[in-house]
């Protein structure tokens, strides 16, 4: 059995190796993406690991089939921007790792909130240029809040137990609510009921056609004054547009964003004494109430390990039993 994996970062190495090892099944680790160009030399692997952000190349599928690759394997949650009904009708199976570490996630977006609670970012700046007053930068504190989840799958819960934690009151919306949360009365019954109580809206949620910026100005206009808005799950989610306009206004206290809307140009490259060609971003930046990371949130040790070594196994069992758990186009 022989697999290559495309975007393979330096910390992901040891993880491929120690698997290759142990496994007796060969992995070629390749650190560019998969382009069109490299279709060609698939001959003879039986699957391909890659990451799920970028774009793939048009008529992957097809190309697969014909040199032989049975299987992709994604080494992140979303798939959102994978053809499944072209693997389908072409016969590839397509896994994902649907929980690599949700509590990597959840620890990082109240992470996040807290510094915008306390004006981290501000106090810092001011500090650098030595200047040391406190005023106008009162903080607020997590207890005296009501948070709103939107989306309670496995990061979404963990999210509500370390807010839990704080003793912040969560309410929270799923379209397919969890029973045992569904039992403690914490779901409302809509978006905009959830956005006219929240102090802080924090998204877990995937990105779907429906919900393509669901965070947008009709969604903000019925927002409490001063929320808060957290974003480390897909950036489609917002209309930055209609975001930054809700910052300037006033209406939005600050944001935290590990995901944009397009970001991929940008995340993960090193774009330093380059201009930024992305306006829109630019402008996000020179904002001082705004925390931006460059899609991170995930990036523990553990959850590191996890992608590569569930998304190994799952190319595995699907190229031998012709099924896996993580399969997501059956």
């Amino acid at each position: 059995m022989k697999f290559i994996a495309f975007n393979v970062r330096s910390d992901e190495e040891k993880y491929f190796k120690a698997w290759e090892k142990q496994n007796d099944v060969q992995v070629e680790c390749v650190a560019a993406p998969l382009t069109t160009e490299k279709l060609d030399g698939l001959a003879g692997y039986d699957a391909v690991l890659t990451l799920q952000t970028g774009t793939y190349p048009e008529k992957m599928f097809e190309k697969f089939k014909e040199v032989g690759v049975k299987v992709l394997s994604i080494r992140n949650v979303g798939v959102d921007n994978i053809d499944l009904k072209a693997a389908t009708e072409n016969g590839i199976l397509v896994t994902n790792v649907p929980a690599y570490s949700p509590n990597a996630i959840a620890e990082f977006s109240v992470t996040q909130l807290l510094q915008l609670l306390r004006n981290t970012t501000l106090f810092r700046r001011r500090v650098a240029a030595h200047d040391f007053r406190w005023a106008p930068f009162v903080g607020k504190e997590l207890r005296s809040l009501t948070v709103g989840v939107l989306g309670t799958g496995r990061i979404g819960r963990a999210a509500i137990n370390i807010y839990r934690g704080f003793g912040a009151k969560v309410i929270a919306y799923d379209l397919y609510p969890n029973p045992e949360l569904k039992k403690e009365g914490i779901y409302v019954d809509s978006y905009a009921e959830l956005f006219a109580q929240a102090d802080v809206i924090t998204l877990h949620m995937p990105a779907t056609a429906a919900d393509h910026h669901l965070i947008g100005a009709e969604a903000i206009a019925q927002m409490k004054d001063g929320v808060y808005l957290i974003n480390t799950a897909r950036g489609a989610l917002v209309d930055t547009e209609a975001l930054i306009a809700g910052i300037k206004n006033g209406k939005i206290a600050g944001a935290a964003l590990d995901t944009y809307e397009n970001e991929s140009p940008i995340f993960n490259h090193d774009l330093k004494d380059q201009p930024l060609k992305d306006t829109v971003f630019k402008e996000l930046l020179e904002l001082d109430n705004v925390l931006i990371t460059p899609h991170v949130a995930f990036y523990t040790e553990t959850a590191v390990e996890n992608m590569v070594t569930i998304a190994l196994k799952s190319a595995q069992e699907a190229v031998t039993k012709g099924t896996t758990a993580t399969l997501v186009n059956q």
